[in-house]
């Protein structure tokens, strides 16, 4: 899908809560899960804030309305001397998706990390995410990593 408009990424802003809020609602909703409002005002805090060990957070807006968001945080890594940085979220509204939206987003984090000296970029995603891993299929590379969470 092509979308007619004006696409820009910027850092997420406090005026923006309701809408980064509806995108979160619907980007948990496609993992099939929720979260208690504690945890939504907890995680935009901390997107707010000024912790360097807290998340960042950046939003596509296309002609005025939030399209997308990215959350992503820099981080040490035991094997390198310069950091590594970690996608954790990434969506993108249904009716804009094939729009550019999700490449646009994580070469604004590519972007990001590269001036922060933390040029490898990795994230996660569910094998059953089919469209969104044709997208990274072409702008990274799968790793022959599993994950596997503590019991």
């Amino acid at each position: 899908m092509t979308h007619p408009g004006t696409l820009s990424v910027r850092p997420l802003r406090m005026e923006d809560k309701a809408e980064w809020a509806e995108l979160w609602t619907a980007y948990l909703a496609f993992y099939e899960t929720t979260r208690p409002q504690e945890i939504f005002d907890l995680y935009f805090d901390r997107l707010m804030g000024d912790d360097p060990q807290d998340y960042n957070g950046l939003v596509a807006e296309l002609d005025g309305r939030l399209v997308g968001l990215t959350h992503y945080l820099c981080h040490r890594h035991g094997w390198s001397e310069a950091n590594v940085c970690y996608l954790q979220d990434l969506y993108a509204a249904p009716d804009v998706r094939g729009a550019g939206i999700g490449r646009a987003l994580i070469e604004a984090v590519y972007a990001l990390a590269d001036a922060e000296g933390a040029p490898g970029v990795y994230w996660l995603t569910q094998d059953f995410n089919a469209t969104a891993r044709q997208l990274y299929d072409r702008i990274g590379v799968k790793t022959p990593f599993i994950k596997y969470n503590r019991r």
